[in-house]
């Protein structure tokens, strides 16, 4: 798209003119003052408040999107931006130019600049603008009772509750370092329930759908009248807006100071921690002044270090609950059991944990580190229970594989990483075979430790490490869990 400049005014152009311009190259964009009189359209109020689209996302034509800016209603911005000579995306905050492509474009008649690293969310190019809304928000009716939900907070979640309500109160940053199973999603409720009140919108947002489509229907029933939208690639609530939302990092690219707090659940996990794409969007999805909540079982060393040295404000939940002990991982070794894999077998001790499992009717998750070798140890141990299963990332019918484990009809589920976290079966152990692998960090281990003994009826789950040497990285996540039992001790939140 181009655009001629008239009374200080941006003209889109839908053919190449000598005296237009692509938005990029436009030095600074004057935003057009409020016209109090102008009959704005509610529908697109409700489709642009708090968001950065493009107009290929925006289901009006480009007329009616024309008048709103005029009367002040719509803002343009740039997509792309030069800092000195080299360009930015102001959607992702790609700067890194081997991520840039050019590509003739049939809008501006030029070989346009784009960016790739975000592609998947619609193409952002030199003649792109991000449009957002300038004028009043949509109105937000709120019921007289906010939440419904009406359970009780052990201990250490009623502390770390409080300092979340206090920090959005205050509109800070703070993180809830909470072990596996200690019940976040309920530490989260008065913290929302506080910004609802107070007519504050909130994000919860995670890396994964799977844990968008679990959370969903949770914070529908505590909040059972208030507006929930679920954002996830496909959802059909793409162009809702409500005072609760709950999305994936990757939906947070769309938003632009939308939010008045935060809540970013899971933030050690894939792919947040390694695209800085989406921590830019999480950062821009945020309002100027507000509140950032972080909620990690398992944060980096980096933060780990700034909380000892008291750099991070953060809480601790080092309980569960149901106030029994993390399992605490054993250590097995197996040999070069990736060898022996290969010659069509399974190293004495690992068979002998199934086997003891299948025998007495315990369910287990076993850990693999690749998908192949997983593959190939399903076929044997099918041969002593046929309903054994294996689930990755890009099965189809991993969904009902993992349902079916829940309805007991699997007796052992051989996994990769997938399950390391969002899911939860009430009475497991787990073990992971081949935990020297370079996949398993500090933090996957800790998460795959944290899927046993979760429910307070079967609280002493097993965790068995196999493996062909001990790394830093499993004596860390052992230590981690140690210091936390330690912690919940010392504190009286686990009955000794």
């Amino acid at each position: 798209m181009r655009f001629q400049i008239k009374d200080e005014k941006l003209i889109p152009q839908r053919f190449f003119t000598e005296d237009s311009y692509r938005i990029t190259q436009i030095p600074e964009i004057l935003q057009p003052p409020l016209n109090p009189d102008f009959p704005y359209s509610r529908e697109l109020q409700q489709i642009l408040a708090g968001k950065q689209l493009l107009l290929d996302d925006i289901p009006h034509p480009l007329d009616e999107i024309q008048s709103h800016y005029e009367n002040g209603y719509i803002t343009y911005r740039k997509g792309i931006d030069y800092i000195g000579k080299k360009p930015m995306c102001m959607r992702c905050g790609n700067k890194d130019q081997q991520l840039f492509a050019i590509f003739h474009c049939s809008r501006c008649g030029e070989n346009c600049f784009y960016c790739r690293r975000c592609i998947m969310m619609g193409r952002i190019s030199e003649c792109t603008p991000l449009i957002g809304w300038n004028g009043p928000a949509p109105n937000i009716t709120l019921p007289q009772k906010i939440m419904a939900w009406n359970g009780k907070l052990s201990e250490g979640q009623q502390v770390a509750s409080d300092k979340v309500v206090e920090a959005i109160w205050q509109k800070k940053e703070w993180l809830v370092w909470a072990v596996c199973g200690a019940g976040k999603t309920e530490v989260l409720f008065a913290g929302i329930e506080t910004a609802l009140a107070a007519y504050k919108r909130i994000c919860i947002a995670t890396p994964r759908t799977d844990v968008v489509l679990e959370l969903t229907p949770r914070l529908k029933e505590a909040f059972p009248e208030i507006r929930v939208a679920s954002l996830y690639g496909g959802s059909t609530d793409r162009h809702l807006y409500a005072p609760l939302t709950i999305a994936t990092t990757h939906q947070l690219l769309r938003f632009y100071q939308a939010f008045d707090a935060v809540i970013l659940d899971e933030v050690d996990a894939f792919p947040y921690t390694v695209e800085e794409s989406l921590q830019h969007a999480a950062i821009q999805a945020r309002k100027p002044s507000s509140a950032m909540i972080y909620l990690t079982a398992t944060p980096n060393e980096k933060w780990q270090r700034e909380c000892r040295a008291g750099k991070r404000s953060f809480t601790t939940i080092p309980a569960r609950f149901h106030r029994h002990p993390l399992p605490i991982p054993e250590f097995a070794w197996c040999g070069n059991w990736q060898k022996q894999l290969q010659k069509g077998r399974l190293p004495a001790n690992v068979l002998r944990w199934i086997k003891d499992r299948l025998e007495s009717g315990k369910q287990a998750l076993v850990f693999f580190p690749h998908i192949p070798l997983m593959e190939k140890a399903l076929p044997l141990l099918r041969k002593l229970d046929s309903r054994i299963e294996a689930v990755h990332a890009e099965d189809p019918e991993r969904k009902e594989k993992v349902q079916k484990m829940r309805a007991k009809e699997v007796p052992l589920l051989l996994t990769t990483t997938i399950l390391e976290r969002g899911v939860t079966f009430p009475n497991i152990d787990v073990a992971v075979v081949g935990a020297e692998d370079l996949i398993f960090t500090e933090s996957a281990l800790v998460q795959i430790a944290g899927r046993a003994g979760r429910n307070k009826d079967y609280p002493d789950g097993v965790v068995t490490f196999f493996h062909f040497g001990k790394t830093d990285e499993m004596l860390k996540a052992r230590k981690q869990i140690v210091t936390m039992n330690r912690e919940g001790v010392k504190r009286g939140l686990i009955d000794i």
